[in-house]
């Protein structure tokens, strides 16, 4: 056991070299050199194609993965009690609440820690076998790095990750969905996410990768046969939000009977619920109870 390290000795990944609004120890010399911190709703390294030649010192002749044609979603999300009651008055308690839109803003070099050495890495593993197109935006928020994925790319992409010597991500420990839809117009684009978590036990890293999908047209590979531990994972997907892996081996749903009509977690699904007899008196579901003020 001579060479195993402990992780309290483990280069640490926090803190504010890995925010999206500072994006390195560097950011004095770059805000000193005219650089600009990334915004919401920006392009990303406008005008670069997606596999375009690094152009950071000494980086020279790798190909980065943050190429930046993805154009962060408008700040619409915003929101206001919980279930999304416009009319009728809210009576559940949450009526008060006021969530504002969050966009990641798309991050920048040096991203900090290991997080370059990755991008690196993956760049250079990318070009190796002919992989264009795949990665649309890197976020780095919270100590985190968010790979955003173009949808005809992610099972090329994941094999790389797996397969690649200077990555082995070799288990992909979570499938899971997130709508970004509003119950009311205005909706916002792409508004189906595939979020994806890998984990390289050889290395002790975690990435996320994400798939943005139109309600219209929600389909995305499945990586069943790079990750076959995404296969339920994906049924559940497909059963809670309509998201369609194509090419996965048996997508039927898992949580919800099979003749279940709709899918619960999207924004646009009605509450419905049972209403509750109490002392004679019928409360309905929270969307459909009047304001008593």
């Amino acid at each position: 056991m001579s060479g195993w390290i402990s992780k309290d000795k483990a280069e640490p990944t926090g803190g504010p070299q890995s925010s999206a609004e500072r994006g390195g120890s560097d950011e004095a010399a770059r805000r000193a050199g005219g650089g600009e911190p990334a915004r919401g709703g920006e392009v990303e390294q406008a005008g670069a194609p997606i596999d375009a030649l690094a152009t950071t010192p000494g980086r020279d002749g790798q190909t980065t993965p943050e190429g930046g044609t993805r154009i962060a979603a408008p700040p619409t999300r915003s929101r206001s009690g919980m279930f999304g009651v416009s009319d009728s008055g809210d009576t559940s308690g949450f009526g008060g609440l006021r969530l504002p839109g969050h966009v990641p803003a798309p991050a920048q070099r040096p991203f900090g820690g290991w997080f370059d050495d990755l991008a690196d890495d993956l760049g250079a593993a990318l070009a190796d076998r002919g992989v264009r197109g795949a990665i649309q935006q890197v976020t780095i928020d919270r100590g985190e790095i968010t790979f955003y994925v173009a949808r005809e790319r992610i099972v090329e992409l994941c094999r790389v990750l797996r397969d690649d010597e200077a990555l082995r991500f070799e288990l992909c420990s979570s499938v899971s969905g997130v709508d970004y839809g509003t119950p009311h117009p205005p909706d916002v684009p792409q508004r189906l996410h595939v979020v994806y978590h890998l984990l390289s036990m050889t290395y002790r890293r975690r990435i996320r990768l994400e798939v943005a999908l139109d309600v219209e047209d929600a389909h995305v590979p499945s990586i069943v046969e790079v990750y076959p531990t995404a296969d339920w994972h994906e049924r559940e997907t497909w059963d809670m939000f309509g998201i369609v892996f194509d090419g996965h081996p048996a997508l039927t749903r898992i949580l919800m009977p099979d003749d279940w009509d709709g899918h619960p977690q999207r924004k646009d699904y009605p509450l419905g619920g049972i209403p509750v007899e109490y002392k004679g008196a019928e409360i309905p579901p929270p969307d459909q109870r009047r304001s008593y003020t």
